[in-house]
Formats: C-alpha cells, sequence, structure tokens
C-alpha cells in the first residue's frame, strides 16, 4: 500500500485516496462487528459512524504524511527507478540538451539519456564512449572523451570536445568525430554511449595531495576531479597546473576559478605562453609548464604544508607536453608509482612504458573462435592483430584508439591465451583481453565476439 501511495505526487489526491480507503476499511469491520453482536443497538451504530469518521480523518492525515517515490542522500533528491529499469551494460540512447561554446576550439555537449531513466555514478577523471553515424564513413565511428564535469544531481553528463585540425606536416584529414561534432551535432541530436569507464581517475577520499596537470583540453578530467573533491573531500589539498596559449584557448577557466571560492585548499595556476593584453589578471604566470615551475612554486608549497613534496602527480594533454611533465618529474625524484597519465581521450597509464615480456614466443598459426558469431577461422601472422582479423572476416568489433589505451576493444578471453605487441597502456578487467593490440599466443583461442 505504501508504495502504491508513495506513487501519487499530488498530495490532496493522496490524502483523498487514504481517507477513502480508512473509511472503506473501518466502515467494514464496524458493520460485521455490529451485525455479528446486536445490530438495533443505536449506541453501537453511533460507535460505528464515529469510528468511520475518526478513520477518514486519520486516512486523510497519513495520505498527506506519505512522501511521493523518492528519498533524499546527502542533500541529492535520488528518483527510485521502476522496476523494469535494467543496469545499463551496452549502447544507450542520449540527447544532446545543450551545446555550449567554451573556447576557440573547444565546445561542450550536454547528454541526457533518451529514456529518462537513472545514470550511473562514475569516477571523477573516466570517459564516455559514444558512436556516431558520419555520412561517407563505411561503419559508425566510436570515439571515448573524458567527462569534463562531476554532477551532483546526476541527470546528465558533459563532454568538451576539441576541434581536431590535420596534424602539421602529415597529409592527413582533420579530426572525423571531433569535426562532426561541433558542425553536425545539434541540440535534440540522438547519441548512443556506453557507461563511464577508464582506470585513470582520483581516488576522492585519500588524504595524500594530488597535483593535476593539463594543457589545452586536458583540463577536462581535472575539472571532474576538482569538483568531486571539492565536495567530498574538502580538506584534501589540491593543485590545478593548467597551460594554454592565452585566453583565447583557455576553455572552462571560469568554472574553475567558482570551484576555488568554496574550496580553500584548491591551488589553481594558470601559465599562458603567449598572453594577449587583455589576458592581463586572467593567468599567473608566462611560459610552458615545466620542470622549473613544478620545483619552484608546486613542490615548495606541497613541503611547506606537509612537510614533504611527495604527491600524486595526475597529467593529462598533448603527448610532447606529457612526455616533457614526465621527464621532469623523473628528474625530481618522483616515483614512476605516483604518476598517472591520461591521453588519446581516455585510458590512462602509471609509469612509463615498459616491453611486454613473455614466457613464450608466440604461435604463428592459430584456430580462433568467436564464441557469438559461431565462426572458426585460422589465424596466421600475416593476419595481424585479433581485432585486425576479426574485421577481415566482416566480424566488426567496437574500437576507437587501436593502441590500447580507451578499453572500447576490451573482449572476454574463453579460452587460450594472448600476446600483446605493446604494453597496453589500460589494465583490462579479469579475464579479458585488448584484441586491438594483441596476437593468439596458444594454438587455440575462443573470443566472446
Amino acid at each position: 500500500m505504501l508504495s502504491s501511495l508513495g506513487k501519487i505526487k499530488n498530495p490532496f489526491l493522496r490524502s483523498i485516496t487514504t481517507a477513502s480507503t480508512f473509511l472503506s476499511m473501518v466502515t467494514l469491520i464496524s458493520a460485521v462487528a455490529i451485525g455479528l453482536t446486536n445490530p438495533q443497538d443505536k449506541s453501537a451504530n453511533k460507535i460505528g459512524v464515529y469510528a468511520s469518521l475518526l478513520a477518514t480523518a486519520a486516512g486523510a492525515a497519513f495520505g498527506l504524511a506519505v512522501k511521493d517515490k523518492s528519498t533524499t542522500r546527502q542533500g541529492k533528491i535520488i528518483q527510485l527507478q521502476p522496476e523494469h529499469n535494467h543496469t545499463w551494460q551496452d549502447w544507450r540512447d542520449f540527447e544532446i540538451f545543450r551545446k555550449v561554446p567554451e573556447s576557440k576550439e573547444i565546445t561542450s555537449f550536454y547528454f541526457k539519456p533518451q529514456d529518462r531513466g537513472a545514470l550511473p555514478d562514475y569516477k571523477p577523471g573516466q570517459f564516455l564512449t559514444i558512436k556516431l553515424d558520419i555520412p561517407n564513413q563505411p561503419r559508425p565511428v566510436i570515439r571515448t572523451y573524458s567527462l569534463s564535469d562531476y554532477t551532483f544531481s546526476g541527470d546528465y553528463y558533459r563532454l568538451s570536445i576539441k576541434r581536431e585540425g590535420s596534424p602539421k606536416g602529415l597529409n592527413v584529414p582533420p579530426g572525423v568525430a571531433s569535426n562532426f561534432m561541433h558542425d553536425r551535432i545539434t541540440e535534440g541530436s540522438i547519441i548512443p554511449c556506453k557507461p563511464p569507464n577508464g582506470k585513470f581517475f582520483l581516488d576522492v577520499e585519500s588524504s595524500i595531495p594530488a597535483v593535476l596537470i593539463s594543457n589545452g583540453v586536458g583540463i577536462t578530467p581535472m575539472i571532474s576531479m576538482a569538483k568531486a573533491c571539492s565536495r567530498f573531500n574538502p580538506n584534501r589539498h589540491l593543485w590545478f597546473i593548467h597551460g594554454a596559449r592565452n585566453g583565447e584557448f583557455h576553455a572552462l577557466r571560469d568554472e574553475v576559478n567558482a570551484i576555488a571560492e568554496n574550496y580553500n585548499n584548491l591551488h589553481i595556476h594558470y601559465r599562458y605562453s603567449r598572453p594577449r593584453p587583455e589576458d592581463e589578471g586572467q593567468y599567473h604566470s608566462q611560459g610552458y609548464v615545466d620542470k622549473k615551475l613544478l620545483e619552484d612554486s608546486i613542490l615548495t608549497e606541497i613541503s611547506q604544508i606537509y612537510g614533504s613534496s611527495s604527491a600524486k602527480f595526475f597529467l593529462c594533454g598533448s603527448p610532447s607536453f606529457m612526455d616533457s611533465i614526465k621527464d621532469g618529474l623523473r628528474e625530481l625524484d618522483v616515483p614512476e608509482n605516483n604518476v598517472y597519465f591520461e591521453s588519446f581521450g581516455g585510458g590512462s597509464t602509471k609509469g612509463q612504458s615498459k616491453t611486454v615480456a613473455t614466457n613464450q614466443a608466440a604461435v604463428d598459426k592459430a584456430e580462433v573462435v568467436f564464441a557469438k558469431s559461431g565462426q572458426t577461422i585460422t589465424w596466421t601472422k600475416d593476419d595481424g592483430t585479433l581485432l585486425e582479423f576479426a574485421e577481415a572476416n566482416n566480424i566488426n568489433p567496437d574500437y576507437s584508439c587501436r593502441q590500447g589505451v580507451c578499453l572500447t576493444c576490451m573482449c572476454q578471453l574463453q579460452e587460450g591465451a594472448v600476446e600483446y605487441l605493446e604494453q597496453p597502456a589500460s589494465e583490462p578487467d579479469e579475464g579479458s583481453v585488448l584484441i586491438c593490440i594483441s596476437q593468439p599466443k596458444t594454438a587455440k583461442v575462443v573470443l566472446n565476439l
């Protein structure tokens, strides 16, 4: 009964419904009781009438007291979902309900589920996988982008995407997915998404100081981390270091400044390489984020507060930027297991990549069973990776980076073993492998594809 009443959101209607229910119940009970005792007794009849009236009043009050079907936790309203709402595991359609330019190159896209169902929690720093049907592309284009917000309402996701141009010096077209998002995706567009994922995230509950270092669009996961920490662990000191060309290319600056207004332990440092006159007062130093800045300013501040410069370092940005910062941290004797970085829009690695060590050489030929597709095909070394082999045989698994970073191609390995051609930047789930950078290592391999 309580469950049914909780579904009636109008308190007046809920009160009337409860009053009627109580009246019917008490009237029926009174009638049976009087009929079994003395139906001619007027005083008994009066008692029955009074009992009915009292039950009506009590029912009305009870109906007003019952809340609608939601509950409150930590100041956040959490709508309880219908029983038919199952766990989100595969592609789910999302609607773009807002599109906001953030800088000369970066635009934010706000996603809400088309089914209006609940969104799962995610760890600050993780990414979202999206699927785009782009004209003149032979198959849907799948990409992973860092979630650029950490929302407490839990009713939308946000991606802030940089328009990628053609790489300098290479005869390569501009980024297909990013340009499609900027030019063709509008409010009302529908985009399938997979649940948030990724191994690159901040442990919000930790008390160890953290330094978030980014440039360009690398700012996106750092905002998510800073927002989450401001909400759940405001006593933790966090350093937010971001490099940009100038204010025209600095996305989401005001949003980060707004976080700092309510988070006294967030230390911000913006460094512009080519500031404009109108940027005066909006940045802290000129040049590039480098080892010297970390050594002279950041590590010194950490030591003053904690008595030691030990901290966790999170890096996100262009490959050359991250290589430079990793080299600098190594020279400053920062342990590799305290350095985490993200690239290609998702995934992470810790420390430096190492050559894959194997106990035996990979086979030259193997029987590959694609369990879902019902195909058993012979693989040879000339067939390349398991992803390339699957595609050549009209089996089209999901993928994005093709470099062992984003986890999109992760597949359950049901039998056998694989050898990685290079060290995976992201660790797959137990019992699963990244098929974009692996080949069979045993004479038979069974994949859940």
